[in-house]
């Protein structure tokens, strides 16, 4: 049976034929400009939930699909992965044995029995099989099989969005859909990538933008000194970086005023590896927290020497998630975001492709 909500929005169209219709913004080809498109609601499929959009944030993983910078394995596209909307409609065969979310807690990795008009999120990662290696070793996140929301599957670039019911996460209260969607990614891979530094008490990060802003105010909490890089000459993104807690901002082509513990690269930047390698002490560890890098140049082996470590980040978890979501309201994590149209995808992909955002581009459909 499908459980649907009596409420559709007011925006949604109906064309002639009579089916009712949602916006999208699509991608038909890489390199393309997004389109605005109505495609058909649907009633959710079996282990589905579908949910009416409230926000979605716009992330630099979305720049790498839309520019053709990552392998196309779905066209047409809706892209978008940090999603907060509320249950719209329940597909049939919900499991039996599920336990109940309310939006005080976040979902633990088994079946959570969802409730039409709960408000949820939305991640990048959008279902496992389940049964392969690394799901039994509990690292989902490296699924063979792993489907993504906004790249292998259609995403929150919407007015409507289908999910698998066991990958979507309950949102805390304290924050507005708009607050809460930058959570999803920017937050959570942000936060496996912190996890995987270790216990740095000095930390760097590369590139200031949505994921850093987040991190380096759980970094102070919990007692670290962050040093920001941005961007040479970027001034404005240095001072907000200050503002935030870092205790050194500057441009990530210098050395920091000391040694780091660790250091975390979110920019796209393959050069910035062997910065950063010369950046920290001896067993310090460089954390690649994107998706998508350009080449990483050669480098003398005496920078990796001293037991440092280049790691990457894939993905995430729903563990991950639990811990982000249940962390952020406790520091409290604030998001600085910058609200557009949904119709207006294409001009906050371009303020971001060019730097001109201050913590994250939100799209409100």
């Amino acid at each position: 049976m499908v459980i649907v909500s009596e409420n559709l929005p007011k925006a949604m169209s109906q064309p002639a034929e009579g089916k009712l219709a949602y916006r999208a913004m699509v991608l038909e080809q890489p390199g393309q400009p997004l389109q605005l498109q109505h495609w058909p609601l649907r009633p959710p499929g079996s282990g589905e939930v579908r949910i009416r959009v409230l926000a979605c944030a716009v992330c630099r993983t979305d720049l790498h699909v839309v520019d053709g910078e990552l392998p196309q394995r779905k066209l047409p596209l809706v892209p978008g992965h940090e999603i907060i909307g509320v249950v719209d409609a329940l597909g049939p065969s919900e499991p039996s044995n599920a336990e109940p979310a309310s939006s005080g807690t976040v979902a633990a990795t088994g079946p959570v029995a969802w409730k039409v008009g709960q408000l949820v999120g939305v991640p990048w990662l959008g279902w496992t099989c389940g049964q392969c290696d690394y799901c039994r070793e509990d690292r989902e996140n490296l699924c063979e099989l792993a489907q993504f929301t906004g790249y292998t599957r259609d995403g929150g670039y919407a007015e409507y969005v289908y999910a698998d019911l066991r990958y979507i996460f309950p949102v805390p209260e304290s924050y507005t859909p708009a607050e809460a969607a930058p959570l999803m990614c920017a937050g959570l891979i942000g936060y496996r990538s912190y996890r995987f530094a270790g216990e740095a008490r000095r930390l760097g990060i590369y590139g200031f933008g949505a994921a850093a802003h987040l991190l380096v105010q759980l970094a102070r909490y919990e007692g670290r000194q962050v040093f920001a890089f941005t961007r040479p000459g970027d001034r404005a993104g240095q001072e907000f970086a200050l503002r935030l807690g870092a205790v050194w901002a500057g441009d990530s082509d210098k050395l920091p005023p000391e040694p780091l513990d660790a250091a975390i690269i979110f920019a796209p930047v393959g050069a910035l590896v062997p910065h950063a390698l010369q950046a920290v002490r001896k067993g310090g560890v460089v954390v690649c927290g994107g998706i998508h890098m350009s080449d990483i140049p050669s480098f003398p082996y005496r920078l990796l020497w001293g037991e440092r470590m280049v790691r990457s980040v894939a993905n995430l978890t729903r563990r991950d998630a639990q811990e982000f979501l249940t962390l952020a309201p406790k520091v409290p994590v604030r998001t600085h975001v910058s609200t557009y149209p949904l119709e207006q995808a294409n001009e906050a992909l371009a303020d971001l492709r060019a730097g001109r955002l201050t913590g994250a581009a939100v799209l409100i459909p």
